[in-house]
Parts: structure tokens; sequence; C-alpha cells
């Protein structure tokens, strides 16, 4: 939003009047069509591919990276972490769907909070979307290593331990295999959403039928005494496990970032938000069951590849093991490629508001892609996949998911009570116990975390104070109107 022409600049708001200042969502629309650097973002996605973008982002990440640090924290009882996690997820996703309906831009919880909670919140809740998209990406990245050697593995070859991970690990430089899977996902994204999207149904399709194919092969070896003792860590080790697996269901929120790229988002992003949670959750539990019931749960200490080694021990043919790791491989990519996306389109709202640099809102007419913005997120996540391992960077995922997935639920409240006969297309259920116990849920799952991961994340909020101060407040493009203008914009009437 700019200032109207004409009027010369009045001094800036207090810090708290600016902190308060919220867009209304007329203007987020009317800030969507406006030209940004040559282009606009091009309305090409329907409802399958939005559910795709959405399942594309998820499904694969905790089962086929994360399982092997989750089973040895919860024991047998990993799938009841999933089914906690998925119902956390599920309250949020709700809010998400009833927000995603009235507010049809890219943005996602961050295009949420600065409609209702006002602009301080919403800089905390973008700030937290940076740590969860980028950092995530860079996670599941990390964790193409393991499958990569393991289909090279097939072929009696594997990666250099100095090529296989970061210097971190014993005798390890650079995750070279992170590097390319982010690199290769950059390049595909400059080309288009469209593009991008088809190649991640593709995708989608193939790990879809590589997880039903390890269940089917997995049962055969089912033993039911590998669940006894169910909660071999008590339900501390559940909950404890629940917040770290939480990380695998950050991505149904990516469909909610492709608002201006949805053909009909108000319609559209609602199905395809509820219809990934419903995949991706019954996917996961799933698999958890079946891992569990071939193998026992100390088995699974320290393996980040562990449902490729159970094909590789159950079948015996270095065929299968190849299709299934290269698979997995694809599975993993797609993840990183959907979840990028949404990192670039969560910069590109924050620049269109000023609170970040403006290179990152900057749409390529002949793309109609962010081009800049996504070769510079691109590029960071690629060092920072290179250089972190797993651990580290799926917990500072989950934190910074937990905040912004309750920011969410606030935000449903906050306009049932000031907008409440604005349109909507979807309406949360059973309102206000489901955001309530939304934003409960991830406060609880929150504190579980190590007090390592909280000291991250207030550092990393430091961090996102200073760029405000020293950035965000100055450039601000509602901090720039007068408190008339502000009036006048907000209630969407012509400035005189």
């Amino acid at each position: 939003m700019s200032t109207p022409s004409g009027l010369t600049r009045s001094p800036r708001p207090t810090l708290t009047a600016q902190l308060r200042r919220r867009k209304s969502i007329s203007h987020m629309v009317e800030s969507a069509r406006a030209d940004n650097g040559g282009g606009q973002l091009k309305r090409t996605l329907g409802v399958f591919q939005l559910t795709m973008i959405s399942v594309g982002a998820t499904l694969g990440t905790g089962i086929l990276v994360i399982l092997g640090q989750a089973v040895p924290i919860a024991g047998p009882a990993v799938f009841i972490s999933f089914l906690l996690a998925g119902v956390t997820a599920l309250l949020s996703a709700v809010s998400y769907a009833e927000m995603a309906g009235m507010v049809p831009v890219s943005g996602s919880s961050y295009s949420y909070s600065y409609a209702t909670l006002g602009e301080g919140i919403a800089w905390v809740c973008g700030w937290c979307l940076v740590l969860e998209y980028a950092v995530s990406v860079a996670a599941v990245a990390v964790g193409a290593a393991e499958y990569v050697n393991e289909t090279l593995s097939v072929f009696g070859l594997e990666l250099p331990a100095a090529l296989a991970a970061g210097p971190s690990e014993p005798g390890g430089m650079v995750n070279l295999s992170a590097l390319i899977v982010v690199g290769l996902a950059t390049i595909l994204l400059i080309r288009g959403a469209r593009e991008s999207a088809l190649v991640n149904t593709v995708v989608v399709i193939i790990k879809t039928g590589i997880l039903v194919f390890f269940s089917i092969v997995a049962f055969t070896a089912f033993n039911a005494g590998n669940f006894e003792p169910l909660l071999p860590m008590g339900a501390a080790g559940v909950t404890g496990a629940a917040s770290i697996v939480f990380f695998s269901y950050i991505g149904f929120d990516a469909a909610s970032t492709a608002g201006e790229e949805a053909r009909n988002p108000k319609r559209d992003l609602p199905r395809a938000i509820l219809w990934s949670m419903v995949i991706v959750t019954t996917a996961y539990v799933l698999v958890a069951v079946t891992a569990v019931g071939a193998r026992q749960w100390q088995w699974f200490e320290g393996s980040q590849a562990a449902l490729v080694q159970i094909i590789h021990e159950l079948t015996g043919q270095q065929w299968i093991v190849l299709l299934f790791a290269a698979s997995s491989v694809l599975a993993i990519a797609s993840v990183v490629l959907t979840v990028l996306y949404g990192q670039t389109r969560i910069l590109l709202s924050m620049s269109r508001d000023g609170l970040v640099p403006g290179i990152f809102s900057r749409v390529n007419a002949r793309t109609g892609t962010p081009i800049a913005g996504t070769v510079i997120t691109g590029s960071v996540v690629a060092l920072t996949a290179a250089f972190i391992p797993l651990g580290q960077l799926a917990e500072a995922t989950s934190i910074g998911t937990l905040f912004a997935f309750a920011l969410v639920s606030v935000s449903v409240i906050y306009l049932r009570r000031k907008q409440p006969l604005a349109t909507r297309t979807f309406k949360v259920p059973f309102y206000p116990l489901t955001p309530i116990l939304g934003a409960a849920a991830c406060l609880f799952l929150m504190s579980q975390l190590a007090p390592v991961t909280w000291l991250v994340f207030g550092l990393w909020m430091c961090v996102g104070i200073v760029i405000y101060f020293g950035y965000g407040r100055r450039h601000s493009r509602l901090g720039q109107l007068s408190k008339q203008q502000y009036i006048d914009a907000h209630l969407n009437r012509p400035a005189d």
C-alpha cells in the first residue's frame, strides 16, 4: 500500500500505534493486483494442484527422514506421536482453511496476522515463517544424503564422507546431496508455478506409491510383540516425539501461500488444506505402525533412512532397494520444492508491505515468478542445508511452525468478533472451542521442546527485532501513512 500521490509524508506514528496498525483485507487484494516489478503472479492452480502442493510439502518428510529420531524417543507408541501431532495440525488446519477463504492472497499466516492482530504480530509471525520454511527445506534436504547413499550402494558406491555430511559430522565437510537438491528446486521454481506444480504432482503420486508398497512389504514381517511395552519412555516420550514430528506436518499451509496463484482461492484453498491433512495423517500412521511392527523400536536408533533399510532386509532384492531409494530421493525433493515455493511467497508478501527489501517482490513478467527473491532464498537455504545437521534444523523448524499456527487460531477468533458478517467460504467447526484448542495444543507442544531449541528461537526473535527496527519500521508502507490516510485506507475510502 503506497502513500497517496499529492500528499506529503506525515510524521511517523508512535511505535505502539504502528505495531497495532492492521492492513485491511480489501487492500491486501489490491496490493496483489498491483504491478510488482514487471508483472503479477499467474492464477493457474486448481484444487487438485493445490492439494498436491500441500501433500507434496508434507508427505514423506516425517517418515523418510525423522522416523529414526522419533522412535527412540517414543518407543513403539511413535504412531501415537504422529496422531497427536496430526490432531494439533488439524486443529490449526481448520483455522487456516477459514482464513484462506477470507484472505485469498500470498503470505499465509503472516497476511492473516496483519489483517487481524497488527503489524507487530504480523512481523513476528512472518519472521517465524522465515524460520519455518527455510530451515525445514534445509532439514529435509539434509535427509536426502542418506537415501542418495542407499541408491549408490546398489552399485557398490557411496559418497565420500567429506561430501556426505556437514562439518559437524566425523570426516564431513559439505552435504553435497542437500546442496544439489535445493539448487535444482530453485531452478524449477524460477521457471514458473504451473511447471513446478506439474512436476510436484507426478512426484506426489510416486511417493504415495512407495509408501503403500513399503507398508505392504513391512506387514509381511509384522510382529505384534514389537509393541510391548507400548510406552517404554512413558507419556513424556510420546509428547516429546510429537513435538519433533510436528515438523512433518508443516507442509499443509503451503497451499495457503498460493492464494494469488489459485484460480478460485476462496473455494479451493480450504478444500486443499483439509484434504491434504487427511491424506498425510493417514499415510504417516499407517507407515509408522507397519515399520515398528517389522522391527523392534531399538533398531531405529540413529537411522535416517530406516524405511529403505527395512526394505533391503526384508526383500534382499537390489533392484527393489534401488527403486525405493531413488523414489525416496524424489519424494524428499518434492518437499524441498513445495516448501521453498512457500518461503518465496512469504517473503514476497512481506516485501510488498515494505518490511523486507523490495527485491523479494519483483515479479518477472515472462515467468510470473519472483526470480531474484527465489535465487536469494534458494542460495541461503542451500548453504544452510550443506553445513548444518538434521536434528538441530528439525527442532528449530517445529518451534517456529507451532508459534505461527497458534497465531492463526487467534486470528480466527479476532475476525469472528470484529467482522461477524463477513463472507466465509469455510467456517471452523465447533467455534470457539476448536481455535482455542488449536492454540493451546501448539503452545503445549512448544513447551515439550528442548531448552536449547528455545534458546535458538529466542536468538532468532532478537535478530528479527533488530531487523524490524533497523529496516522494517522505517520502510513499512502502513507506517508511512498519516493517521487520516490510514483510517481512510483501512475503511477502503479514497483519500481526498
